[in-house]
C-alpha cells in the first residue's frame, strides 16, 4: 500500500509543481480584472496573462537606479530644451553611461526636434515608476493623472545618485507583476477607446498608461526586450 501511495504522490507532485505559477498568473489576472470593473474601466476575458514570477526578470537594483536617473535627466531635457543642463546633471548625477543609444543621441544633439523633446518629457512618467519600483515612492496611484514632477526633481536632487542607491529597496517580484498585469490591462481599455474614437474610460489618462505600460514592461524584462525596443503589446 506504502508503493502504491508513493508512485500516485510521484506522479501528482509534477502536476502541482506546472500548475503552481499558472495558478498565480490566473489570480493576478483576475484581482487587476476586479479592480477595473470596479472602476468602471472595460475589460477583455481573453487578453493573456503575463508570465508569473518564475518566468520574469529580477532587474538589479542598481540597474533600475541608473535608470531612474537616466529617464530624469532626458526629461529635463525634453522639457527645457537646454543642452548645457543636460550635460551639467550628467556630471552631477555621474551618469556617463547610463543611457540606451536612442537616449544618448538625444543627449548628444544640441538642438533636437520638438517631436523628440515632447517623447522624452514624457520620460518623468518612467522615473515615478522607477521610485516607485525602488521603494522611495510609496503608491503607484491610478493612472488618471500626470506625476508631481517638482516632487520627483526634489527627491533626486536631494539624493543624488548615491543616496538613492543607499535608499532604495526594490519591491518584491509579485508587486511589480501585479502592477505591470495592472496597466496592461487599463492599456488594453485606453487603447480600444482610442481605436472607436472615444476618450480613455475611466478618466484615464493615454500618456500616463502607456508611459507606466512601457516601464513595468522593462522591469519584469518583458520578452527580453532592451529599454529602446519595449513592446507595450495590447
Amino acid at each position: 500500500m506504502k508503493r502504491i501511495f508513493s508512485a500516485i504522490l510521484a506522479l501528482l507532485l509534477p502536476v502541482q509543481a506546472v500548475s503552481q505559477p499558472a495558478d498565480e498568473a490566473q489570480a493576478r489576472k483576475a484581482r487587476s480584472i476586479a479592480q477595473l470593473q470596479s472602476e468602471g474601466v472595460p475589460t477583455i476575458d481573453h487578453l493573456p496573462t503575463i508570465a508569473p514570477e518564475n518566468e520574469s526578470t529580477r532587474r538589479k537594483t542598481m540597474a533600475v537606479v541608473q535608470r531612474t536617473i537616466a529617464l530624469a535627466i532626458v526629461a529635463v531635457k525634453g522639457e527645457t530644451g537646454d543642452h548645457a543642463m543636460g550635460q551639467t546633471l550628467i556630471r552631477q548625477f555621474s551618469a556617463e553611461g547610463f543611457f540606451t543609444p536612442k537616449e544618448q543621441a538625444f543627449m548628444d544633439d544640441p538642438d533636437p526636434s520638438d517631436q523628440d523633446r515632447t517623447n522624452f518629457t514624457w520620460r518623468y512618467e518612467g522615473v515615478h515608476v522607477m521610485l516607485w519600483a525602488l521603494g522611495i515612492v510609496p503608491d503607484l496611484e491610478r493612472p488618471d493623472h500626470i506625476c508631481d514632477v517638482p516632487s520627483i526633481a526634489n527627491t533626486l536632487r536631494e539624493l543624488g545618485t548615491d543616496g538613492l542607491m543607499r535608499r532604495a529597496r526594490l519591491r518584491p517580484q509579485a508587486e511589480l507583476l501585479d502592477a505591470a498585469d495592472l496597466i496592461y490591462r487599463y492599456d488594453w481599455a485606453a487603447v480600444n477607446a482610442r481605436l472607436k474614437g472615444e476618450e480613455p474610460p475611466g478618466g484615464l489618462d493615454r500618456g500616463v498608461v502607456y508611459e507606466r505600460h512601457y516601464a513595468l514592461n522593462w522591469l519584469i524584462g518583458y520578452m527580453d526586450q532592451d529599454w529602446d525596443d519595449i513592446s507595450t503589446d495590447t
